[in-house]
């Protein structure tokens, strides 16, 4: 729940953009092919996307970084197949190894992928990569072929349309990145790629090598909410060789006198950027959330699921039967969060009472919300279990959200649960740092584990550390090479 107060609303469920069929020139292509958008539509589309980006997952707090991808997006979108598109490249606030664009030029890259990145090359490579999606209107290809689809809650489907709005407000926007490209879409922007690190002088091979790190990585499904980048970009099949031989062609047909790479200048750019998550946006010990920046402490049950946003905590068993959401709300007193909260998620009131919790002022109410199941027709009831609380004219949230049916067997799991919030206090769980890529010289001639010795980077690192080189440790290296370690 990193930045919570900076980027919490509750929104409007997001409304899909009315279209009608119509024949476009794909611009790469140059063929004439089925698009349900004009490029009007596609622009304003990013534009609707790009603050719900920023609010799931935040900007990386990094000006020099921002700039400097920024000013190679302008650069490569000049020469790009749509050289009067308006391109933004941004750093998004996540550990998770990705890179995605959506329609009408916004490119996000997560600092994950910038902390696995070994040289300028390589960059390059990722963001042309992104911009071929975008100049060959690949997602918007795929938006036309299928509607966006109402995205899970982490324990499972929530029937009330209205909860599942709440509860997935902060993924909203993530929705174009469930839309997997095809392989032939994967190749065409391999390809685009290539030309554009090519058309500006960088050594395109670099990006070859880099899809080769990521092949090798351990690419989970989805983490933290954001997918990996080989979850939403298929691997079309011998994707090394071939981008190889299309960087020997581009190169043999510009015949420059030297190729960027540009490894130096790129690790000092990263040089101290967070590895990994970052626990001052909040973080897990046990079954206890802490949140050092904003200073409280949680529980949640045992065995449940936990998934922190920007804007709100997940909670949630295995079988979806419940789900709890801890947030923020921006109104001025603790009355007024409650009732514009009720009336927000359209809830009837059946109780209401003051409280404290653990010396906090707070109401607790008791709600419920009829909808009708859109399969069978049939009514169904939720009841939700409230806390708002006022810690020191801040207002927090939870909600308990169940069957009626269940609601008895879960109000006292939900109760101890929201109770257990309080004041953080103790120094040690306040002053917790995060890992940092840092970027130091080798100072004698030998292997890659030798320089990790010199450094004392534990064992158990060696391995990940090597990866995050894309070296072996067995790989020579002279006195001066930079290379990455992780520390604080």
């Amino acid at each position: 729940m990193k930045r919570l107060k900076v980027f919490l609303q509750v929104a409007s469920f997001f409304a899909i953009i009315l279209v009608v069929f119509s024949c476009a020139i794909n611009p790469v292509t140059g063929k004439r092919q089925i698009m349900l958008m004009s490029e009007a539509q596609e622009v304003a589309m990013g534009q609707e996307y790009d603050p719900q980006v920023i609010a799931t997952f935040g900007i990386y707090d990094n000006a020099a970084l921002q700039n400097f991808v920024q000013s190679k997006g302008i650069e490569l979108g000049k020469i790009s197949h749509r050289p009067n598109l308006q391109y933004y490249v941004k750093v998004l606030d996540s550990p998770v190894v990705n890179a995605f664009a959506v329609p009408g030029g916004y490119i996000y890259l997560t600092r994950g992928i910038l902390a696995q990145l070994n040289n300028e090359a390589e960059l390059i490579g990722v963001i042309g990569h992104e911009m071929g999606h975008i100049t060959a209107r690949h997602s918007v290809s795929q938006q036309s072929k299928q509607q966006l689809g109402q995205l899970l809650l982490i324990g499972g489907m929530i029937a009330s349309e209205k909860f599942a709005q709440y509860a997935e407000y902060a993924l909203q926007g993530m929705q174009l990145l469930f839309l997997k490209f095809s392989r032939d879409d994967e190749r065409e922007a391999d390809r685009l790629g290539v030309q554009y690190s090519s058309l500006i002088s960088y050594d395109a091979h670099k990006m070859a090598d880099f899809f080769q790190v990521l092949n090798k990585m351990n690419m989970a499904s989805s983490e933290g909410g954001v997918p990996t980048f080989l979850s939403t970009h298929p691997d079309p099949g011998d994707r090394y060789n071939t981008v190889h031989q299309l960087a020997t062609q581009w190169q043999d047909s510009l015949k420059l006198a030297s190729w960027k790479v540009n490894a130096n200048s790129y690790l000092q750019l990263v040089n101290g950027i967070v590895y990994g998550e970052d626990p001052r946006q909040g973080y897990v010990e046990g079954n206890i959330f802490y949140h050092p920046e904003l200073k409280f402490r949680f529980t949640f049950p045992t065995g449940w699921k936990l998934e922190n946003l920007p804007t709100q905590v997940n909670m949630a068993p295995q079988d979806g039967k419940a789900l709890m959401i801890f947030t923020l709300s921006s109104q001025k007193s603790l009355q007024e969060a409650a009732q514009a909260t009720i009336k927000e998620l359209n809830l009837t009131l059946v109780e209401s009472r003051n409280t404290t919790v653990n010396g906090m002022p707070g109401i607790t109410t008791i709600s419920k919300q009829v909808s009708q199941d859109q399969t069978t027709g049939q009514k169904q009831t939720l009841m939700v279990l409230s806390y708002f609380i006022d810690y020191n004219s801040t207002f927090y949230v939870f909600h308990g959200v169940t069957s009626e049916a269940d609601f008895n067997s879960y109000l006292k799991v939900f109760e101890s649960n929201m109770m257990s919030f309080s004041k953080l206090t103790d120094a040690s769980k306040i002053n917790v740092k995060p890992k940092r890529v840092l970027i130091k010289s080798v100072q004698r001639a030998g292997t890659l584990a030798d320089a990790f010795n010199y450094y004392q980077v534990p064992e158990k690192m060696r391995a990940e550390l090597a990866l995050l080189n894309n070296m072996e440790l067995t790989d020579k290296v002279t006195t001066g090479k930079l290379i990455k370690i992780i520390g604080e």
